[in-house]
């Protein structure tokens, strides 16, 4: 597989500061290409939730930079989820510990998602978002928010969910959950557009819209890719989205 990324953040109409908080590598080894990326909303309600973000995005950045190399001699997916999921948990406990001892509140999701050649590693905490675009749009990951799970149950329709208040309220995040149980999943590359967004990129468009504007056939290069991107927030901060908005766009082919 061949890969090309763009990525782009935006503090919002209404935010003083940047929550969000984005990564991607994007390195080539022993012939193939690899590319990690990774996205995370800082609690918006929560205090310090740009510190939490960011800091989950350094230790991710700095796994990639001492260990790839390591970790691709003998690729093994599943044990890079656990690392992964075990790096996650280690920074839950930390932030815990830092919220309790500042008596503050902090917290952020995650979604991050590794590509090797031709396989992907997804790991996932809160609601920000990863979509498949082909000729339809797939949401991979599933949100962990009280919304949802009511959804699930069929105590709320998706259009009652829409309109309910209660759409941001989180079952869990990193940095502020007890009890941490991050979403993992592997599988097969297919060529096609992968999206991570946060939820203040998502809650102003349909997903006809990210189809329309975001397949794999309007894109035919990385200045396009950028374009599209910038139009889409843009086009959110117009009909008045409150948060951040931020977005990684994939195109894998």
């Amino acid at each position: 597989m061949n890969f090309r990324v763009v990525a782009k953040t935006d503090k919002g109409i209404i935010k003083k500061v940047n929550q969000d908080s984005l990564l991607y590598k994007h390195a080539r080894y022993k012939g193939a290409e690899i590319v990690m990326a990774i996205i995370c909303d800082g609690m918006g309600g929560l205090e310090k939730g740009e510190l939490a973000s960011g800091a989950v995005v350094k230790k991710f950045c700095e796994w990639f930079d001492k260990k790839i190399t390591f970790r691709l001699n003998d690729l093994n997916l599943n044990a890079i989820a656990k690392e992964w999921e075990d790096m996650l948990e280690e920074i839950n406990k930390q932030m815990l510990s830092y919220s309790k001892e500042k008596s503050i509140s902090m917290g952020t999701t995650f979604t991050g998602i590794l590509f090797v050649d031709n396989d992907y590693l997804l790991v996932h905490v809160g609601d920000t978002r990863l979509y498949y675009i082909d000729s339809y749009i797939k949401q991979l990951t599933t949100d962990h928010t009280f919304i949802e799970r009511e959804i699930r149950s069929g105590r709320l329709s998706p259009s009652e969910a829409k309109k309910d208040k209660r759409r941001n309220m989180l079952l869990q995040c990193v940095g502020a959950s007890k009890n941490l149980r991050a979403e993992l999943k592997t599988g097969i590359i297919k060529s096609g557009v992968y999206l991570l967004c946060s939820d203040g990129f998502r809650h102003e468009l349909t997903e006809a819209e990210m189809l329309e504007y975001l397949a794999i056939e309007e894109l035919k290069g990385k200045k396009e890719m950028a374009n599209r991107l910038e139009y889409l927030i843009e086009l959110v901060k117009k009909r008045m989205e409150k948060d951040n908005i931020s977005a990684i766009l994939i195109k894998a082919e």
